[in-house]
Parts: structure tokens; sequence; C-alpha cells
């Protein structure tokens, strides 16, 4: 199977997962319990997902599915600006997090339609995700677990984006307070404290919020037009790079000397794979691009078992390879597919870039 149609079994699952529910988010399905309810978060962000897709695949009908998603979004938001953390029927309050990633769809749909009520949506989120912020820039009482993490800089770029708009400048100031609270985190090695989305295991987090926290890092670098922050993510993704190259995948975890533990995450690689290619972008090095291309490769390998299983999970990615890895396990998490089709994009937009020496 070629990337393209990787790229368009991936985006039908994501369909799938939308047509199934009773209303127009995402669930995710699970081999031994069915379908779960729609995650607003993760539905969020699979919008910017369905439309880059649809274009690059000219296909209409996942640019229907991200309409649809924003429609049903905005008719969830909560009088505060917020989105509610879980998954629809929890009752859990709003989160910073979570509120962050629905913003982000909410700005790719006002892009593709001008239609104001989607970026008023966002606007009035970032707000609301402004007034919480603690008063040393991370987000505590209003994020999951009531503690801060690095991994918030995937809400800062969604902050500097909305700014970038709107020119809000407390955005942007709360934004930079929170990366200033962030690089405070990072050990010389180039690992972060503070990065798992666990209590238990916050020695050592997985893949998936490291490589959250990397790809905020370049997204504010690029808003914010700002080295610092794009070196600093260099510096970590190399790491991961180079076992990578090495070992010829990746685990689950790493501590703070980089040792890892536990199978690989499928969300995380894919992530990664994201992060190595804007790097590759930027840099023109080769063994960036030779990450992506390696990841990718893997990921349309582990892709490609689903094809053999229920037909609820075609073209979906598991959470963990094996199946029966912690991270959930036996599960087809819509967040992982959602990376992995991202991932193939990069991998065919950067196929015939030139590599600089």
């Amino acid at each position: 199977m070629d990337r393209k149609a990787a790229m368009r079994s991936a985006i039908g699952y994501l369909i799938h997962a939308q047509q199934h529910g009773p209303d127009a988010g995402m669930g995710s399905y699970h081999l031994l319990k069915g379908w779960g309810a729609s995650y607003p978060e993760t539905t969020g962000y699979a919008i910017p997902t369905l439309i880059a897709a649809s274009d690059h695949l000219q296909w209409q009908e996942p640019l229907e599915a991200a309409v649809k998603a924003a429609e049903w979004l905005l008719s969830i938001q909560r009088a505060d600006g917020g989105w509610q953390g879980g998954r629809v029927g929890e009752e859990r309050p709003s989160i910073v997090f979570n509120t962050a990633q629905v913003i982000r769809g909410m700005l790719e749909i006002y892009k593709v339609t001008e239609e104001n009520r989607f970026l008023d949506a966002a606007s009035s989120a970032a707000g609301w995700i402004a007034k919480v912020q603690d008063a040393d820039g991370a987000w505590r009482t209003s994020n999951f677990l009531g503690v801060g993490r690095v991994y918030d800089t995937y809400v800062d770029a969604p902050l500097l984006a909305v700014h970038s708009i709107t020119n809000e400048p407390e955005l942007k100031s709360k934004a930079e307070k929170n990366l200033h609270w962030v690089l405070g985190q990072r050990l010389p090695n180039g690992w972060f404290a503070n990065c798992d989305n666990t209590l238990r295991h916050n020695d050592r987090p997985i893949t998936h919020t490291i490589a959250y926290t990397l790809d905020g890092l370049l997204e504010c670098a690029s808003l914010l037009r700002d080295d610092v922050l794009a070196d600093v993510a260099t510096t970590s993704a190399t790491v991961l790079l180079e076992k990578f190259l090495e070992n010829g995948s990746l685990n689950g975890r790493y501590d703070a000397e980089w040792r890892g533990s536990e199978y690989p995450i499928m969300t995380g690689c894919a992530q990664l794979a994201i992060v190595w290619s804007k790097i590759f972008e930027r840099t023109g090095s080769k063994g960036f691009r030779d990450g992506v291309v390696r990841m990718t490769d893997q990921l349309m390998h582990v892709g490609s078992a689903s094809a053999k299983g229920p037909a609820a999970i075609h073209g979906a990615l598991p959470g963990s390879y094996p199946l029966w890895g912690r991270y959930e396990k036996f599960a087809f998490p819509n967040w992982a597919t959602k990376y992995f089709a991202d991932a193939l994009l990069c991998a065919e937009r950067i196929a015939d870039d030139k590599v600089r020496q």
C-alpha cells in the first residue's frame, strides 16, 4: 500500500468513527468494548487533518465531515468558553488542554468557511484559557489532574494562532509566559520534567506527550519567529531520532536518562514523524527525512494489519504495538489515526525536498 492509499484508509476510519455515533463527534473503537463516546478534544484537532487530506486527496467527504464536526463542537461549547474534558456523557468541566485542541479545529474551519462564528468561538475559548493561567505561567486548576505539564506548549500554539488573527495582546503574553515555565523544566540533555499525562509515571513520560511538547515548541517557534524554541525542540527530537535509526523502533516511555521502557506507542511514533518532518523542513538535515520515511513505512506496516480485523478498524492505527501494550490496550484511538494521517501528509510533502549537507 502506498502513502496515499494508507492516508485514504486512515481518513476513512475517522469518517466512520463520526458516522457511527449519535452525534458528529468522533469516538474510538475497542476490540472488546466496541465504539466509545465522542471525544471533543480529539474531534477538534481531527478537523485540520480532515481538511488537509480532503485537499491532498481531492476528496470532498473529509471536508464535509470536518464541517459537521465543527458545527457539533460549536453546539457543545461551554458558557465559560471552554470545552469539556474526557468523552461526551462524562460531564467533566472545561479543560485547558482539551479546549486548545478544539481551537485548532475552529481556526481551520474558519479559514475554509470565513464564517466569524467559528473565529468567535476560538477567541472566546482562548480568552478563557488566558484567564485561568496560574501566576507562574503553568495551567493547573483548570487542567487535567490539576497539575502543570510541559506539553501545554500544544496549548500555547493555538493561543498564538488566535493572536495572529485578533491581535489580542494577552494571548501572546500568556503563551510566552507558559513557554518560559516550560523551558525551566528542561534538563541539559533535552529531557523535560513534568511531561507525562499521569502522576504515577511522571518520571518516564510517554512519547505521545513528549511529542506534544516538541511539536508545540516548533509551532510556537514558527509563530514567534524564535529560533531558540526550535533549537530546544531539535535537541530533544534528535535524541529520539538517533534511537529510532539505531534500533528500528522506539519505546513507549523515556526516563530522565533517555532510557526506554514499555512497548511502542503508535500515537507518539506518528507524532514524532511529524516533528522530524518539521525539523527537516527547517534544517534540511537528511537524518530527519530518513526518520520520517522509515517511521511512516513502519506505521503503514502496523496499520495494514487492521485490514485483517473487524471492518470497523480498517485503516486505523492501534494505541500500542503489539495490541496488548499498556497504552490504549486493544483499542484504536481516533487520535492515533489522526496523527498517522498527518505523518503521511508530512512524508508526502518532504519527499522531493532538497537535503542540505
